[in-house]
């Protein structure tokens, strides 16, 4: 029997595509690429901006995973998980190809997912390479002119077989050897999904996650924030976690300072930080966040970093509040700083 290699993100195209190869007697193994930047899958978009403003989005996180795998044994194919944060950080940091809209590198992207891929399918006997895309869907990767491009960099030529869109791209190597029948495969184009969702009452295939990106890069808040950490330093797999939790400022001298916005995040501050870090905690009982200073050792910023835990507390109006202050590497050295809130429009100054 043919193998295949399918790229499962747990979102409609990719199942469809899985499902029309399975037709045609092909047995598909998936594999799923995470990184820190992977959005949780929320159905709702709405929902989904929701989950930013509220600093909650956990980028492949339980909802994420649980789509893939629910998609995997919906599918009936074996699924691997490889997580890419470390090179996708440091396609972000300078792609190639620019980026889309916001900070997305989808073309420099799409080619490390494939050259991946492609050394899977060579691992496991398979013969080429499934993917969901449609021509048209996505205006940056999935262009007729970009997907050439990225098939010819990431090397696999011919190896990649998009079903939904098949008969409006070339032919591909498992369609001229006759592994795959062509006028089985489907050229469904543009960004209307009626088609897709039509298959999927025929297929019974439900519960998928919305269409609206897999990608915190392609939202403007996230976006901004990874631009101002590249600008002042050579961010690695912890920074670029710590962006997607709590309310961030760049403070006077350089320092980041980050400030939760409900326990769920003061419990992941004080997880994702490290040597170096200082820490704000009020006084037990004290309804204040938690917050995190990274990158420096300022006086004046440890000052301003106490100050923000006050003015996002319901202690805001009261004129001083202690909070507890101490070095990660260094917790028996707490001490305390009287602080007060700050006015609005400085706060807004700082943040990011």
């Amino acid at each position: 029997m043919i193998k295949a290699v399918a790229l499962l993100s747990g979102g409609l195209d990719s199942r469809l595509a899985i499902r029309i190869m399975q037709e045609q007697g092909i047995e598909v193994h998936a594999v799923n690429y995470v990184s820190c930047f992977t959005t949780s899958g929320s159905r709702s978009r709405s929902r989904h901006k929701a989950l930013m403003r509220e600093g909650r989005e956990a980028g492949g996180g339980p909802s994420r995973v649980f789509a893939v795998k629910a998609a995997a044994e919906q599918l009936g194919v074996p699924l691997k998980a490889v997580v890419i944060s470390k090179e996708l950080i440091e396609i972000v940091k300078k792609p190639k190809h620019g980026y889309g809209r916001n900070m997305n590198p989808c073309i420099d992207c799409r080619i490390l997912t494939f050259r991946l891929a492609k050394e899977y399918m060579k691992d496991m006997g398979a013969s080429f390479i499934i993917t969901g895309e449609v021509l048209g869907q996505r205006p940056m990767s999935q262009r007729r002119d970009a997907m050439r491009l990225i098939d010819r960099e990431a090397n696999v030529e011919g190896l990649v077989l998009r079903p939904l869109s098949a008969r409006r791209l070339s032919v591909t190597v498992p369609e001229r050897e006759g592994w795959v029948d062509r006028e089985k495969l489907l050229s469904i184009g543009g960004r209307s999904r009626k088609e897709q969702i039509r298959l999927a009452e025929c297929y019974r295939i439900r519960d998928y996650p919305s269409s609206a990106g897999g990608c915190l890069l392609t939202y403007e808040g996230f976006a901004n924030k990874v631009r101002d950490i590249l600008a002042h330093k050579d961010a690695d797999t912890n920074d670029m976690v710590l962006l997607k939790v709590g309310r961030h400022f760049r403070l006077p001298r350089g320092g980041k300072a980050v400030v939760g916005r409900n326990e769920e995040e003061n419990r992941r501050i004080l997880n994702l930080a490290r040597v170096g870090d200082i820490i704000f905690r009020p006084p037990e009982n004290l309804p204040a966040p938690t917050a995190l200073l990274r990158d420096s050792d300022s006086e004046k910023e440890i000052a301003i970093t106490a100050d923000l835990c006050v003015s996002h507390s319901k202690l805001r109006t009261e004129p001083f509040i202690p909070i507890e202050c101490y070095r990660y590497e260094a917790p028996s050295e707490l001490r305390i700083i009287n602080s007060g809130a700050m006015p609005r429009e400085k706060i807004d100054a700082l943040r990011i």
